[in-house]
């Protein structure tokens, strides 16, 4: 017992130095820093990994805002609730397919204007060549130009008075903080003018079919179960989603 415990003792001696050894070379070893735990944009610039996913997780909350506010959205869908409304059908089409379609002749729209980005932003970004602030700034033109196209001149007044800003003797000169919250005034007083347009023709079906069946004493049935159907059926019969998609894309033609 006493040869076996000296001979347990011996080999501690000379397993613990060499444990110590190689626990003294790791503490000692020359750092590297973590190749995940940096990133090196285009330009040279580097960040930190949380940080940069923190600033994208809060452009893309963003990005169902400036949906609405910098694009056609808000007129298309605005029309086809007044459709669906003067139509009289309450989930036909659903909001789903609705606002699908918005945004499908959205991107239709807004194609040439994200081509026009794309090159004077993102690929000088991609080449080193602006960062990215600079990057934003340089794509901040093609967009103001298509929303001072569609803003009216009073929405825009009005914008510039509340921001106490001078008249700009150039479209370029306008700032964003006034062209924006212009756009979303025009487009909605737009939209609401397409829809009451839309309205009227399903409008005159509902007073005529009231009055013919009011006349004739059917006063149990409502009018709105005789002039539903007749409305769907001009609606197909003159090709009314044809008719309405092609005046909505000339209208910011």
């Amino acid at each position: 017992m006493t040869g076996r415990l000296a001979c347990a003792l011996n080999q501690a001696a000379v397993v613990f130095p060499r444990i110590d050894a190689v626990v003294a070379a790791w503490a000692v070893r020359p750092r590297h820093a973590s190749p995940g735990m940096n990133w090196t944009a285009p330009g040279g610039s580097s960040g930190s990994v949380p940080w940069n996913i923190v600033v994208l997780l809060s452009l893309l909350t963003l990005l169902p805002a400036l949906l609405v506010a910098v694009t056609p959205f808000t007129r298309l869908l605005i029309v086809f609730h007044f459709l669906r409304q003067a139509l009289g059908t309450q989930t036909a089409p659903s909001n789903q397919t609705l606002i699908g379609l918005a945004l499908v002749l959205t991107y239709f729209l807004m194609q040439p204007v994200g081509s026009s980005i794309y090159q004077a932003s993102v690929v000088p970004f991609q080449r080193g060549q602006v960062d990215a602030l600079a990057a934003v700034a340089l794509g901040a033109p093609p967009l103001r130009h298509f929303m001072l196209k569609y803003a009216r001149e009073k929405d825009l007044a009005l914008f510039l008075e509340l921001a106490q800003a001078p008249r700009p003797a150039r479209a370029d000169d306008v700032p964003m903080r006034v062209v924006v919250p212009a756009y979303i005034l025009s487009e909605l007083k737009t939209g609401f003018q397409i829809g009451v347009a839309l309205f009227l023709p399903f409008l005159v079906i509902d007073l005529v079919v009231a009055a013919v069946t009011t006349s004739i004493g059917m006063m149990q049935l409502p009018p709105v179960i005789i002039s539903t159907p007749l409305k769907i059926l001009l609606f197909v019969m003159v090709d009314g989603w044809n008719l309405l998609v092609g005046s909505l894309m000339k209208s910011f033609t």
